[in-house]
C-alpha cells in the first residue's frame, strides 16, 4: 500500500495481484444505502464489467453502469454531458460515488464527472491499463480535451482510493502494454536513477510482463508519485516534472488528431526529443541520451514524430496549458534521475532538435 499524504484529501493506493475479490472489502468504509455507478468503457466491460458489478452488489451496494466508447474520441464535454444524464437517471446524490474502471481516458472523464456533479462528489480509481497504474489514476489530475488542444477543461480532484490489480494487465494489448512502459521510463528519468537501471536491467521479463515486476515497477511509480502530488498537488512548481515529454507528445497527438500515437507512444517520441534538446544544451552526456533513446526502443517504442510540419509543431507547442507569459514550459533531463523546468528554451533550439537527424 502507498499514501498519498495531502491532510484531510489524503489516501490509499491498493497495490496486488488476483484480488480483485477483495474490492468488496476495501469499500466497507461505504454506508450501504450509497448510491454507486462504475463508469467504464466498451472492451473494460466486455472484459470485466459484469463481475466487477457483480462483486460491488454482492458487498451490498445498489450499483448501476455507464458504458461509454472508449478511445481520445470520447474524451470531451459531450461524455462528460451524457454521463451527468445517466447520473440523474441513476438517482446519484452529493453523498453517491463513481468508479472509474478503466485506463487513463476513462479515469479522467469519470473522474472530471465526480468532480463537477452537484460541485463534486466521491470517487474510486479502478485502473486497468499499465498507464493508467503507474501514472493517471494517481494525482487527482481529471479532464477532457476541447478541439483545440489536450485536457484544456479539468479540475484537481483526488480520489477516495486508488485499487491497483495487475492481473488485469494480463488481457491488454502489446500496444496498451507498452504505452505505460512510456509513462514507466519517465520516472526514471525524472527522479530515481536507480529504478531506471533497473528498467535496463529486467527489460526482457518487464517486456514479457513478468508479475514480480509489473508489482515492483508500479508500487515504484506510484511511489514516487505520491511523494511529488504529496509536496505540489496543483502543478505550481515540482508537479511539472512528470509533464517530461508532454509538452512534445501533446502536439504530435493534436496534430494526428490522435490517430497515430497513443498517448504513451507520442510521450516516448516527445522524451527522446527533450533528451537530444538537453543533450545539445550540455545539460547531459551523450551517453545517458543514447541509454534513454535505447531503453525506449528496446520496448518497441516509436522515436520520431514522422513527418509533421516542425513550424506546425512549435505553434501547437505554445498552445500547452503548462506554458506561462507565452513561453513554451519544458522539462529536461540534466542526469538520468533528475530533471528540472525551463521556461527560457528558445524556440529556435527547440526547432532545430526537431529537424535534426541525430
Amino acid at each position: 500500500m502507498v499514501r498519498v499524504e495531502l491532510g484531510e484529501r489524503s489516501y490509499d493506493i491498493y497495490i496486488g495481484e488476483c484480488w480483485l475479490p477483495r474490492l468488496g472489502e476495501l469499500l466497507a468504509f461505504i454506508p450501504q444505502t450509497t448510491q454507486l455507478i462504475i463508469v467504464t468503457d466498451e472492451n473494460v466491460n466486455e472484459l470485466y464489467g459484469a463481475r466487477v458489478l457483480e462483486i460491488i452488489r454482492n458487498a451490498g451496494f445498489q450499483t448501476v453502469s455507464a458504458v461509454i466508447p472508449g478511445g481520445e474520441g470520447c474524451k470531451n464535454l459531450d461524455t462528460s454531458a451524457w454521463l451527468y444524464e445517466q447520473m440523474i437517471a441513476a438517482g446519484l446524490d452529493r453523498k453517491s460515488i463513481l468508479l472509474a474502471l478503466g485506463g487513463g481516458i476513462v479515469g479522467d472523464v469519470a473522474g472530471f464527472a465526480a468532480a463537477t456533479y452537484m460541485r463534486g462528489i466521491d470517487y474510486i480509481q479502478i485502473p486497468t491499463t499499465l498507464l493508467a497504474q503507474v501514472d493517471s489514476s494517481v494525482g487527482g489530475k481529471t479532464g477532457v480535451n476541447l478541439p483545440s488542444g489536450k485536457n484544456l477543461v479539468g479540475a484537481f480532484y483526488q480520489p477516495k482510493l486508488v485499487f491497483i490489480d495487475v492481473a488485469f494487465l494480463k488481457t491488454l494489448s502489446a500496444r496498451d502494454y507498452l504505452t505505460g512502459l512510456a509513462e514507466t521510463i519517465k520516472y526514471g528519468i525524472i527522479w530515481d536513477q536507480e529504478f531506471f537501471g533497473y528498467l535496463e536491467q529486467y527489460r526482457e521479463p518487464i517486456k514479457r510482463r513478468d508479475h514480480q515486476c509489473l508489482m515492483h515497477i508500479t508500487s515504484r511509480c506510484c511511489s514516487i508519485k505520491a511523494k511529488i502530488v504529496g509536496q505540489d498537488e496543483t502543478e505550481s512548481g515540482l508537479r511539472a516534472l512528470l509533464n517530461l515529454g508532454h509538452t512534445f507528445g501533446h502536439a504530435f497527438e493534436a496534430l494526428t488528431k490522435y490517430q497515430t500515437f497513443t498517448h504513451g507512444e507520442a510521450v516516448a517520441v516527445g522524451m527522446i526529443y527533450a533528451a537530444r534538446l538537453a543533450c545539445h544544451l550540455g545539460m547531459i552526456a551523450s551517453k545517458d541520451l543514447t541509454r534513454i533513446t535505447d531503453l525506449i526502443k528496446f520496448f518497441g517504442l516509436p522515436d520520431s514524430f514522422g513527418s509533421l510540419d516542425i513550424g506546425s509543431i512549435i505553434t501547437q507547442m505554445r498552445k500547452d496549458k503548462k506554458n506561462i507569459g507565452g513561453k513554451i514550459q519544458l522539462v529536461l533531463p540534466v542526469a538520468i534521475g533528475r530533471s528540472q523546468i525551463f521556461n527560457d528554451i528558445s524556440e529556435a533550439d527547440v526547432a532545430m532538435i526537431l529537424a535534426a537527424d541525430i
